[in-house]
């Protein structure tokens, strides 16, 4: 995916089709030291990104946070060190509180046709811009979403997570 593409692809991808998680959102929780750059909720994950295929290089939303019932835009650039290929994956994640909701492998390829590309994804500088609708309702409460990319051969992508909270306290906040 011109690699901010096809791992913010994914991930954006992953969150719009596993509910469309940052909908409605009114905080954002953050760790400065792993954030991606840019105007989102997203972080990388605590490991080591030196052998990433990917490098995201910023992802910003507009608005952010995002608003219930509203477009959203997803505006990302990285760079792809390597060929992304058929059989990549995303392992994905998504807790409410304490309540894993979602716990799935998806194919990175047919997720990323979400965002008007198709695999393989060659080397190069990539920049995508998405727009999605948001659903005026989204349960409040705090959604964590961890997103671990891996491609064909088994070589790191990238790993991507957020922390969101949406509304008042709610069950979901424990």
């Amino acid at each position: 995916m011109r690699f901010s593409t096809a791992c913010v692809a994914a991930m954006s991808a992953s969150l719009v089709s596993a509910g469309s998680w940052f909908g409605g959102l009114q905080e954002v929780i953050t760790d400065d030291a792993q954030k991606v750059p840019g105007d989102s909720p997203l972080e990388f994950c605590d490991s080591d990104h030196s052998k990433d295929v990917v490098r995201i290089e910023s992802v910003d939303l507009q608005p952010n946070p995002p608003q219930p019932g509203s477009q959203l835009v997803i505006h990302a650039t990285g760079t792809v060190y390597e060929p992304v290929t058929q059989g990549a994956y995303v392992n994905l994640v998504v807790k409410f509180g304490l309540i894993r909701l979602v716990s799935t492998r998806a194919d990175l390829c047919e997720q990323i046709q979400n965002v008007d590309l198709e695999c393989p994804i060659e080397k190069g500088v990539l920049t995508i811009t998405k727009t999605v609708d948001i659903p005026k309702e989204v349960p409040p409460g705090t959604y964590n979403v961890y997103a671990e990319v891996i491609n064909a051969d088994k070589k790191p992508i990238t790993c991507l997570q957020a922390s969101v909270k949406f509304g008042g306290s709610s069950p979901g906040d424990l």
